[in-house]
C-alpha cells in the first residue's frame, strides 16, 4: 500500500463515490417510460429522472380540450395511481434514488409515488429522491405553473413540512436555475434569482405559524439545488463555488444554522441544452462533455447528480442509443480517470478565487436589489425579474448574430461534411399520434371501474384541506389511492386558488439590443403598401411554456416596426385566432416547441378558416423535423422556422416577405371575385 500512494501521490481506498448517473427520459406511456427505465438502469444509470408531458406538469387528464396534441410529447403521461404504478413497475423505489421534474402539481405526483412505493412494502422513511417544486422561476422560464405564487408558495411549503415530518430523505424543493440560464440569464442572475428563491421559500416555511423551529435545521438541509452549466468553462466552475460559499454564508447569517453538514450546498445538474445546435450536431457532443467537467472537477462544488441531455436534442426527442451515448460520458469520467481520488484541484489558485470573489460581490448586490422590491415573489409579480432575463437574453442573441460570440457550425466555420449520424429512417425518435388516443381511452377506462363515491369523498376532503389552510399532502395521498386523476385533482384546486398568468417580460420598456436597418426599412416600406403599420400576432398555443424564442421574435419585431401582439403562453387555438381578428393581423407567427406542432397548427388553421381568416398567412416555429416541416407547409403554413435560423432579422425579413406574398395573391386576377352569372 506504501509504495502505491508514493508512486502516486494518492491513496485510491479513499476514493471520491461518484455522483448519481441519471438521464432525463419518459415520453409516450408509463409502460413505454418503464421499459426504458429499466434499460438505462441495466446500463448502469444509478438514478432515475422523470420527464413528465405537459398535461401532467399543469394539472390536466388526456382528454382535455388543452391536453390536445400534447400526450405523451415531452414526457410521459401520469393520470392516476395505475399509471403511475406501471411506471415504476420492476424498479424497486425502496432502493432507487429518483428525481421528478415537476412543480405546479408536485403534491400530486409525490402522492402518487408514495402511494406506490406503500403498495411495494417501502417504507417512507427510506425513499430517496427529489421533486423539483420550484414555482417561483417557472414565472420566470419554464412556464408550467397553474396558480398564483401565494398559494403556489403554500403547496410548496406544505410538501416540505410534510416530506420533513414523514420522509426525511426526500428533497422536497430543488431550487432550479437551470431554467433561468435556459431563459438567458447571466451567472449572477442565476446566482442572485436562485437564492432569492430559495430564500422566499425558507421564510414562507419559518414564518408558518403551525411550523416548529426546531425542525428548521432539517429543512434547511433538505433544500437542493438542480443547476445549469455552460460552455464558458471557467466562469461555470467559479460561479458553482460561488453558489457554495453563497449558501453557506445565508446559512449561517440569515437562518443561524450552526451544523456545517446542513449548511452544505447540494446540487444536481444538466448541463446547457440552450447552446445545442442544428447545425453540425456532432457538435453537441463536445459541448456537452465541456459543460460536465465544469460541475465535477472542483471537489468542493462538485454535482451530487448528474443528467446530460443528447447530443440530437436541437433535432428532437433522443433516442435509447443517444442517451447511452450521454450516459458513457459520465461513466469514463467517474471510472476510467482518476479525478475522483484527489482534493480539490482548484484549491489556491489566484485565478478561481478572484473570479469566485466577483461573482459573490455581484450576487450579494443582486440580492439586495431583489430584497429591496420586496423579495422574489415581488420581483416576479412587478415584471422587474422577467424583463431583466428577455433583455439579457436578447444581448446573448445579439452577440451570437454579430458574431461577437462564436458558434461553431452556426456562425463560423458552418461549411461541413454532411453527418451520418442524423441520415436515415429513425434518426430522431418521435411520438406516435395514436399515444393520445391511447391515453383517453385508459382513463375512460379507469374512471369506470373505481368507486365514484370514494373518489368524491376524497377530491371534497382535498378541498376542505386547501380551503382550511391544512397541509394538502395527506389528502392528496388520499385522493391517489381512492383513483382521482391528475386533471381532478388540478380542477379542484384550480377551483379554490384560481390560476395565474405571469407577466411576459415584453413591454415599452424591455430594452433590446435593436435591429438591423436593412430590416427596419423593408417594414417601414411594407407599411407604406399596407397603408397601415404591419400587424404581427405571436401566439403560443397548447402548453407549451417555452418562451424564449415567442418573447424575442415579439421584441425583435417591435423593433423593426411592427405592431405586435403578444399575450405569453399557453394560448388555445380559438383565442390565437380571436386575437388576430381582433387586431387586423396581417400575419400569425405559432411558436411550438413540444413536438405538438402539427395538430395545434392544424386546429389553428382550421379555426382560421372557420372565422374567414384564412388570407392571413401563418408561420411557425420550434423544434420541427425536415418531414414535419413538408407536412405544415401542405397545411398552408408559409414559413417555418428552426434552432438552425439564429439570426432574428433574417426572420424579419421572411415575415415581411410573406406578407408582400400573401398581398400579391390577394391582388392577382385570378383571385378577383368574377362577375354574377346572368339568370334567365
Amino acid at each position: 500500500m506504501g509504495a502505491r500512494i508514493a508512486e502516486t501521490g494518492v491513496d485510491k481506498s479513499s476514493r471520491d463515490k461518484p455522483w448519481i448517473i441519471r438521464t432525463y427520459a419518459g415520453h409516450s406511456t408509463a409502460a413505454e417510460s418503464n421499459k426504458l427505465y429499466r434499460g438505462n438502469l441495466a446500463k448502469g444509470q444509478t438514478g432515475l429522472s422523470v420527464a413528465f408531458d405537459l398535461p401532467t406538469q399543469t394539472g390536466y387528464d388526456p382528454d382535455h380540450e388543452l391536453a390536445r396534441g400534447e400526450v405523451g410529447k415531452v414526457g410521459v403521461s401520469i393520470a392516476h395511481l395505475g399509471d403511475m404504478r406501471t411506471l415504476f413497475q420492476d424498479i424497486p423505489l425502496a432502493q432507487m434514488n429518483t428525481s421528478m421534474t415537476i412543480n405546479a402539481t408536485a403534491p400530486w405526483l409525490l402522492a402518487l409515488y408514495l402511494a406506490v412505493a406503500e403498495e411495494q412494502g417501502a417504507p417512507l422513511a427510506a425513499l430517496q429522491g427529489t421533486t423539483q417544486n420550484d414555482i417561483i422561476k417557472e414565472y420566470l422560464s419554464r412556464g408550467t405553473y397553474v396558480f398564483p405564487p401565494a398559494p403556489s408558495l403554500r403547496l410548496t411549503k406544505d410538501v416540505i413540512l410534510f416530506t420533513t415530518k414523514n420522509v426525511p430523505k426526500w428533497n422536497p424543493m430543488n431550487v432550479c436555475s437551470y431554467h433561468l440560464q435556459e431563459a438567458g440569464a447571466t451567472p449572477v442572475q442565476e446566482l442572485s434569482y436562485a437564492l432569492a428563491i430559495a430564500i422566499a421559500v425558507l421564510d414562507t416555511v419559518r414564518d408558518d405559524p403551525e411550523f416548529d423551529a426546531a425542525s428548521f435545521p432539517e429543512v434547511f438541509g433538505r433544500i437542493s439545488f438542480f443547476v445549469n452549466a455552460g460552455l464558458r468553462f471557467v466562469t461555470e466552475i467559479c460561479k458553482m463555488r460561488a453558489f457554495s460559499e453563497l449558501w453557506d454564508e445565508i446559512a449561517q447569517e440569515r437562518y443561524g444554522i450552526d451544523d456545517p453538514k446542513k449548511r452544505i450546498f447540494r446540487y444536481g445538474v444538466q448541463v446547457n441544452s440552450l447552446g445545442l445546435t442544428e447545425q453540425q450536431p456532432e457538435n453537441n457532443v463536445h459541448r456537452i462533455l465541456i459543460e460536465m467537467l465544469a460541475v465535477t472537477l472542483s471537489k468542493r462544488a462538485r454535482a451530487r447528480a448528474v443528467q446530460l441531455p443528447a447530443w440530437n436534442e436541437a433535432l428532437g426527442l433522443p433516442r435509447p442509443w443517444d442517451q447511452q451515448w450521454s450516459m458513457r460520458m459520465q461513466q469514463i469520467l467517474a471510472f476510467e480517470t482518476d479525478l475522483l481520488e484527489y482534493d480539490d484541484i482548484f484549491d489556491g489558485s489566484h485565478v478561481i478565487e478572484a473570479k469566485v470573489e466577483a461573482l459573490k460581490v455581484e450576487t450579494r448586490a443582486e440580492l439586495e436589489r431583489i430584497g429591496g422590491i420586496g423579495g422574489a415573489v415581488a420581483a416576479v409579480e412587478t415584471g422587474a425579474l422577467k424583463r431583466a432575463l428577455v433583455e439579457s437574453n436578447a444581448r446573448r442573441i445579439s452577440a451570437i448574430e454579430a458574431g461577437e460570440q462564436i458558434v461553431v457550425g452556426v456562425n463560423k466555420w458552418q461549411q461541413g461534411e454532411p453527418s451520418p449520424l442524423t441520415a436515415g429512417e429513425g434518426a430522431i425518435f418521435s411520438v406516435s399520434e395514436t399515444v393520445e388516443m391511447e391515453a383517453q381511452g385508459r382513463i375512460r377506462e379507469w374512471r369506470g371501474r373505481r368507486d365514484a363515491r370514494a373518489v368524491e369523498q376524497a377530491l371534497d376532503a382535498l378541498e376542505q384541506a386547501a380551503r382550511s389552510g391544512a397541509n394538502i399532502m395527506p389528502p392528496s395521498i388520499e385522493a391517489a389511492k381512492a383513483g382521482v386523476t391528475t386533471g381532478e385533482w388540478g380542477a379542484r384546486l384550480r377551483a379554490v386558488f384560481g390560476e395565474y398568468r405571469a407577466p411576459t417580460g415584453v413591454t415599452l420598456e424591455t430594452v433590446s439590443s435593436g435591429a438591423a436597418e436593412e430590416a427596419k426599412l423593408l417594414i417601414a416600406d411594407l407599411g407604406e403598401r399596407l397603408g397601415e403599420t404591419p400587424k404581427l400576432v405571436v401566439g403560443k398555443p397548447g402548453l407549451d411554456g417555452h418562451s424564449n424564442g415567442a418573447e424575442q421574435i415579439a421584441l425583435r419585431a417591435r423593433d423593426v416596426g411592427f405592431d405586435v401582439t403578444y399575450d405569453g403562453i399557453r394560448q388555445t387555438p380559438a383565442e390565437i385566432v380571436a386575437k388576430a381578428k381582433e387586431t387586423g393581423a396581417h400575419v400569425v407567427g405559432l411558436s411550438i416547441l413540444s413536438g405538438s406542432h402539427v395538430p395545434l397548427v392544424r386546429e389553428v388553421r382550421a379555426k382560421m378558416r372557420e372565422a374567414g381568416l384564412d388570407h392571413i398567412p401563418v408561420v411557425v416555429g420550434g423544434i420541427i423535423s425536415p418531414e414535419d416541416e413538408l407536412v405544415l407547409k401542405n397545411m398552408g403554413v408559409r414559413a417555418v422556422y428552426t434552432p438552425k435560423d439564429y439570426a432574428i432579422d433574417q426572420i424579419m425579413v421572411g415575415l415581411a416577405k410573406v406578407v408582400e406574398t400573401s398581398l400579391e395573391r390577394r391582388d392577382s386576377p385570378s383571385n378577383k371575385p368574377r362577375a354574377e352569372a346572368q339568370v334567365y
